[in-house]
């Protein structure tokens, strides 16, 4: 490879891939500080307001008309629900009983509902060693769960609580990724499509919001709007836009070595500010889960991206 193609691969797909990845590891924990005043249904809403606004001028400066017609708007409002409604606010309350740490190696496991849903959808089956690898990776979630319920033995129900949100979460997310792959969607410009997703998604978790805490709150701590502000446009606009184009080069299989990444980077964080606690069960889990992930990936077919953000 000669030095020209060298910087070329670094600068469109190790650059991206290095920031993406590290965006989203750092994601989980910054959900933590929008927690507390604000209802987290809210939260998700300002979130995607912004978002959609970046988003679709992204869109435009890419030459990208934002006009997709009726059936383009009936595929954003269901991506939007899916993805932008059904997912965030599901990691969002998940983090109200759980560690984000855990919360993110949980949703390491999103490439299976995502692949199983594939396999139905699109007819791409998956490989014997893609279903042992998924296994292993379960028992591993299975002992973190059993790990947080030996250590917060009275929390039972509220750890329960967050694992099931996490993997409602992660339903939401898995069908957005297989509807995205289908044929009549990939025809819509990606990212006005994306800025549509993320307005309807917004729209609907703002009546959602209403409906289940009342009029939207307002937190006024610096550290609030600069964590909404980093979710918005550094990992919701920024990510995506790097995201996409490394796919269309590399291809999903490699591209989604990330969702392996970030629990990494996400736990990291966990145990520097939520002072996570690594017994010789949350080891053996973590290790499980995620080697469990990277043996799904290698020498297998990844045709659904599925990318490991909140």
């Amino acid at each position: 490879m000669t030095s020209t193609a060298r910087e070329s691969e670094f600068r469109t797909v190790i650059l991206p891939f290095i920031i993406f990845t590290a965006i989203w590891g750092s994601t989980w924990i910054v959900i933590r500080g929008q927690l507390g005043t604000v209802a987290p249904q809210w939260s998700v809403a300002y979130r995607f307001v912004i978002a959609a606004v970046a988003m679709a001028l992204v869109a435009v400066i890419k030459g990208e008309s934002l006009r997709i017609g009726r059936k383009g708007m009936a595929a954003a409002l269901f991506l939007g629900f899916t993805q932008f409604c059904v997912n965030f606010d599901a990691v969002y309350l998940a983090e109200q009983h759980i560690t984000s740490g855990v919360v993110a190696t949980v949703f390491a496991l999103l490439l299976i509902p995502s692949s199983l849903l594939a396999w139905v959808a699109l007819g791409q089956r998956p490989s014997a060693r893609f279903a042992w690898s998924s296994a292993v990776a379960v028992i591993g979630i299975a002992l973190l769960f059993a790990n947080e319920l030996r250590a917060h033995a009275s929390s039972g129900r509220a750890i329960a609580s967050g694992i099931g949100l996490t993997f409602v979460g992660m339903l939401g997310a898995s069908t957005a990724n297989v509807m995205q792959a289908r044929p009549e969607i990939r025809r819509y410009p990606l990212f006005a499509l994306l800025a549509w997703c993320m307005a309807a998604g917004a729209l609907i978790d703002a009546v959602i919001a209403f409906v289940m805490t009342g009029p939207p709150t307002i937190d006024t701590r610096a550290v609030y709007w600069a964590g909404l502000l980093y979710l918005s446009l550094a990992a919701s606009v920024l990510t995506f836009s790097l995201y996409y184009p490394v796919i269309r080069r590399i291809g999903p299989g490699k591209t989604a070595y990330s969702s392996v990444i970030v629990p990494i980077i996400a736990m990291g964080f966990s145990t520097w500010l939520e002072h996570y606690r690594w017994t010789p069960l949350a080891i053996v889990g973590a290790v499980l889960a995620l080697g469990g992930m990277a043996g799904a990936l290698s020498r297998g077919r990844v045709s659904v991206a599925a990318p490991d953000a909140a």
